[in-house]
């Protein structure tokens, strides 16, 4: 019996639920690994071949590559483990999730201490729908 996610129909948000987990465990493992400062040397070095050292997807590899963050967060990706892909370039945190935003990362800045997105009209995605 597959269980009900209605979370699922939150506009622009990923669930890191189990699925996600089982999706993205060697994605989120490899991130991890660059709490090390050998590993995020080699990682600097060579993205790629640190990249192909892990059983990852070749999805998960380019979303990494892109630094597309959104990408990398659907493919299975945790914010906290992926976070370090971008603390590795000496981005900070605002920056990195500020990236997966229309704003920069003072406009993102601003919008959370404002309290964030009004959720009229950002429920579910639904209500979208006629959105052109």
């Amino acid at each position: 019996m597959a269980i009900e996610k209605p979370y699922l129909d939150i506009p622009g948000t990923t669930v890191f639920d189990a699925d996600q987990a089982r999706l993205g465990y060697h994605l989120n493992q490899m991130a991890r690994s660059l709490m090390h400062a050998e590993n995020r040397d080699r990682f600097m070095a060579d993205e790629r071949a640190y990249l192909d050292g892990w059983d990852m997807t070749e999805d998960q590899k380019q979303a990494v590559l892109d630094r597309d963050f959104n990408r990398i967060l659907e493919l299975g990706g945790n914010i906290y483990f992926v976070a370090k892909i971008g603390a590795t370039e000496g981005k900070s945190y605002v920056e990195i999730v500020s990236s997966m935003t229309d704003k920069d990362a003072a406009g993102h800045a601003e919008l959370m201490v404002n309290g964030g997105r009004s959720i009229e009209g950002n429920r579910y995605l639904h209500e979208w729908e006629d959105r052109a």
